[in-house]
């Protein structure tokens, strides 16, 4: 965890874009993206599968990104280059996503505790981005 001007970042995920089919994806129509989780120990990792015509920048298509959690993100994306939103996929949870010097970087703002995003992420219950 640590501070940039008066906000908290503390790591949630990584985020690897990918060309291989994977067991277990979630189909978002909306970005032309599948979304699965991988099975790790120490992190929580997701890996993105793009469509032909995805409208996403190609930084997020292409770059693999780290994703934190925010204590204010409307201050967090303040005078950054904004790739993605701010809009909220699951409810209570808001998501942007920013350019970081040459990589994309995902900015989250929730009071859901891990158990509720992992959950709702894997049921695609409330996840509007998957429906």
């Amino acid at each position: 965890m640590f501070i940039r001007n008066g906000v908290t970042y503390e790591f949630h995920h990584m985020g690897i874009p990918t060309h291989e089919p994977r067991a277990g994806e979630r189909y978002s129509a909306q970005f032309r993206m599948h979304t699965s989780d991988a099975e790790c120990e120490l992190m929580h990792v997701q890996y993105h599968r793009f469509e032909e015509g995805s409208a996403l920048p190609e930084l997020m298509r292409t770059v693999p990104h780290a994703a934190f959690k925010v204590s204010d993100l409307t201050k967090a994306i303040e005078g950054k280059t904004v790739l993605l939103g701010p809009y909220e996929p699951i409810d209570g949870f808001r998501v942007a996503v920013i350019r970081d010097g040459e990589a994309p970087v995902e900015l989250i703002e929730t009071t859901l505790t891990d158990e509720q995003i992992w959950g709702r992420a894997k049921s695609g219950t409330q996840a509007s981005i998957y429906r």
